[in-house]
């Protein structure tokens, strides 16, 4: 296909190694693969950036810092990139898709959202024409599968966490997962790509999970309920209304049985109408794949440049569900919203 090089050999990037070992030229890494990896390894990005044969480079270090010198450097020197890093796209990626298109080369993050299931793709192409009115969802997986093993199975939120940890669904640090900022840089990054503008995760109001109890587990489902690690926002000509917080799941919504690291999105748009996406949302090799779909969309175009409709002007307003009545209390320990999915008129409602 391509000559590859690699940016980080952790969960993802070994993944990709594995999908395409007759490809990879270079791995890089700090720590000292070489036993391993051979003539592949690198600790120098000269070693990378300077070689000729490689067409593309995977980013899947993680973190801002050095992977945005990196990318950057990369499509400088002309260089096609794919990341699975929802940090960095979050933070520079209406910056990087202009320098892409400035030197004609590709800036793909299909792995950057939701995992294995295809997201980025469709918001860019198939309802790039069409008019996306709300995203409501699980982002996370993590947190999803802490969530479900909390709920199904009566383990504490520490139980939970060791376990995610345990089967790599969790960092050593899993702030960005549980504080709920994962999904919020997920979501700024699809809403970036429905609105054609910059929408920037901070300005997303983002709750996470820990505070949630074993009581407020038990009295959800008595009424009929789950709680989820939820997305939701709404698209109109006066800006965007968002939100990522744990809020609960009534048993008639499609999302409710959406367990373990499996993440789901609902979309509605004007001409389409309800769209539904779903499947794992984190592990090696489901976001490994979705990099390497970015690979063979870049092998079949390898002179050309993909283009996005993601400008780096601001989108105007940001508001925080503003529109919800009240905070619902389901237990003496916890507040939490309840969100319909069915409710008529697609707001937030006060619960009892």
């Amino acid at each position: 296909m391509v000559c590859i090089a690699i940016l980080g050999y952790g969960v993802v990037g070994s993944g990709v190694l594995k999908l395409l070992p007759q490809d990879v030229k270079r791995v890089l890494d700090r720590v000292d693969y070489s036993g391993e990896l051979g003539g592949k390894y690198t600790r120098d990005f000269s070693d990378i950036l300077k070689d000729d044969d490689i067409q593309v480079i995977v980013e899947a270090m993680g973190g801002v810092s050095p992977a945005y010198d990196y990318v950057k450097s990369a499509l400088l020197a002309g260089k096609h990139v794919c990341t699975s890093n929802k940090e960095l796209v979050a933070a520079h990626g209406a910056e990087l898709l202009a320098l892409a298109a400035k030197m004609r080369r590709s800036f793909l993050f299909e792995a950057s959202v939701g995992g294995g299931i295809p997201l980025v793709r469709p918001f860019n192409h198939s309802l790039v024409r069409d008019e996306i009115f709300a995203v409501t969802g699980i982002l996370n997986g993590t947190s999803n599968f802490m969530l479900t093993q909390m709920q199904s199975f009566g383990k504490s939120y520490a139980e939970a966490l060791e376990e995610a940890q345990r089967l790599g669904y969790a960092e050593s640090d899993p702030t960005a997962d549980v504080g709920g900022f994962d999904a919020a840089r997920k979501l700024a990054i699809l809403l970036s790509l429905a609105t054609g503008q910059r929408v920037d995760f901070e300005d997303i109001h983002t709750e996470g999970i820990s505070d949630i109890t074993g009581a407020d587990l038990v009295h959800a489902r008595e009424h009929g309920f789950v709680i989820k690690p939820m997305v939701d926002a709404r698209i109109t000509k006066d800006g965007v209304t968002a939100i990522s917080a744990p809020m609960l799941v009534h048993h008639s919504s499609p999302l409710y049985s959406v367990s373990g690291v499996y993440n789901s999105l609902l979309v509605q748009t004007k001409n389409t109408g309800d769209v539904m996406f779903y499947g794992e949302g984190a592990g090696q090799m489901p976001t490994a794949s979705a990099v390497v779909s970015d690979v063979m969309d870049i092998a079949q175009h390898p002179n050309s440049h993909i283009p996005f409709y993601w400008s780096a002007e601001k989108i105007l307003t940001v508001t925080s569900c503003s529109n919800y009545r009240t905070l619902a209390r389901i237990s003496s320990s916890n507040s939490l919203r309840i969100y319909s999915e069915f409710n008529e008129k697609q707001s937030w409602q006060s619960g009892t």
